[in-house]
């Protein structure tokens, strides 16, 4: 079951197509759209400001969003958040990503398309253009993204789409088996990277 809690009488919504891991803590005013994903152990501490999560979305394992009074904290329609990100008070546009392990700081803004390195930290109200690739501590624009850059971001963020559909449609909690199976299958995927289902 998955941990929601109401705080001053706001309530967490999740769309019904939208995948949360048992683990995950959503707290008061917290809106996750169609078909998100959000990963284990994931925070998303509504107590102050407004956080979103737009369609397609994914916030994975152990990240956090957090905000100031009367912000929002908004993931925008596709946006990718890597393992361990922190994100406070920002705004991650359209099929955007930010790498496992970067903090997002109050009032930033990364634009269409772009990428946050791992480990990057983007400043309080620094403004990424679209389509530009940003690292460091703190964190510079280091050239504009190619087709390649943001095609290689948007086959991850559908593996997460697919993820979300095998996530509602197969995962339960189960005992752990003692030995493994002599014929043991692992998650098969084609070329392509989609899912293969077992036959």
């Amino acid at each position: 079951m998955v941990k929601v809690y109401e705080i001053n009488g706001v309530r967490p919504v999740v769309h019904p197509t939208a995948y949360v891991h048992p683990s995950a803590v959503l707290i008061g005013d917290v809106i996750v759209g169609p078909r998100c994903y959000i990963g284990p152990l994931a925070s998303m501490r509504g107590d102050f400001g407004r956080l979103i999560l737009e369609e397609g979305a994914n916030l994975q394992d152990t990240c956090v969003m957090h905000g100031f009074p009367g912000e929002d904290t908004v993931v925008e329609i596709d946006g990718h958040i890597g393992h361990g990100a922190v994100l406070h008070g920002c705004r991650i546009k359209r099929n955007a990503m930010v790498g496992m392990n970067a903090v997002v700081m109050d009032k930033a803004v990364v634009g269409e398309e772009s990428i946050v390195a791992a480990m990057s930290f983007v400043k309080a109200g620094m403004i990424i253009p679209p389509r530009s690739m940003v690292m460091g501590t703190p964190a510079r624009i280091m050239r504009e993204l190619t087709d390649e850059d943001v095609k290689w971001k948007s086959f991850g963020t559908r593996q997460y789409h697919e993820l979300n559909v095998r996530s509602l449609q197969t995962m339960r909690e189960v005992e752990a088996l003692t030995e493994v199976e002599p014929d043991r299958k692992g998650i098969e995927f084609d070329p392509e990277g989609r899912h293969k289902p077992r036959v």
